[in-house]
């Protein structure tokens, strides 16, 4: 089948369970929300390496936060909840505790996991806190040089899916990474999704260990590598391509993923110099989700 005219290959992408906290950053101007939630979601690309996945879910206006200040929800990705525990508590208290006139709300108020980040960093305040209320929110506030830092009592988290995906193939580099970045801006609009690469684009591609050596967890996808095309056997980049960017899409639930891919693919599409989208998968042994490119369709 072809999205705007371009071949979206008949396979699926291959996706698998993971826990997910959210939490929704507000501060006295959208600069300094980002400032923020780029640093709380730093060293988040993937739990190969990473001692979380992460990423900016999107931004949000005044009308849509408990303190009618700009904001942005976060997506912070672990595979054990004593783990996600320890990470919302390292990176809210290091990176959006000390990021100016910032706050941090429940993103995810009526989860069944809650964690009690927001009362283990009052007492960063030395017995100086004190609670209130914002729109019926518990809120604990931190003296501090600025004036006050407030934090919601509790965090919530669900079980999520990680690691959909789809790969862009472009005849050039510059059109493949200018529809890397058209997807991208896509799915920044898309509620419960983050992409937790760079920019929220792949450009290395891996492959589940390695060929070669054995003490590594991934290694280079080398049937995807353009300049390995005539080199290695087997490999699946068409003649006239020049560059491989892939999406790796993280969501509260499936149903949020697979928005995010279909809108992502779209968006991909309209980029002149796109030959074909395909997707990443390994037979169904890593993971137990499967997202059919066709069936978004």
């Amino acid at each position: 089948m072809e999205v705007n005219g371009v071949e979206i290959e008949d396979t699926y992408a291959e996706a698998f369970g993971i826990k997910i906290a959210r939490a929704l950053i507000t501060a006295s101007s959208e600069k300094w929300v980002l400032n923020a939630a780029r640093e709380a979601t730093g060293f988040g690309t993937s739990v190969i390496g990473c001692p979380a996945e992460c990423g900016i879910e999107r931004l949000v206006d005044e009308a849509e936060t408990p303190d009618g200040r700009p904001g942005a929800y976060i997506q912070i990705c672990t595979f054990g909840y004593k783990a996600l525990d320890e990470q919302l508590l390292e990176r809210i208290g290091q990176c959006v505790l000390t990021s100016a006139t910032a706050r941090v709300f429940n993103g995810l108020p009526d989860a069944e996991k809650q964690f009690n980040t927001g009362f283990k960093l009052k007492f960063f305040a030395d017995g100086f806190e004190r609670e209130d209320e914002i729109a019926g929110r518990k809120v604990y506030f931190i003296p501090m040089m600025q004036g006050e830092f407030g934090i919601e009592e509790n965090i919530g988290a669900v079980e999520g899916v990680a690691g959909g995906n789809f790969f862009i193939l472009g005849k050039t580099q510059e059109a493949a990474l200018k529809a890397a970045e058209a997807a991208v801006d896509a799915i920044a609009r898309i509620e419960g999704s983050i992409t937790p690469f760079p920019g929220g684009v792949v450009a290395s591609g891996s492959k589940p260990g390695s060929n070669k050596y054995s003490f590594l967890k991934a290694s280079t996808n080398e049937k995807f590598c353009p300049t390995l095309k005539d080199k290695v056997e087997g490999s699946i980049v068409p003649d006239d391509v020049e560059a491989i960017f892939e999406l790796v899409i993280n969501g509260l639930d499936l149903d949020a993923v697979k928005a995010a891919t279909r809108v992502g693919i779209e968006a991909a599409t309209i980029v002149d110099g796109i030959v074909k989208i395909t997707a990443g998968n390994y037979g169904g042994d890593l993971g137990q989700y499967k997202i059919n490119l066709h069936e978004l369709f």
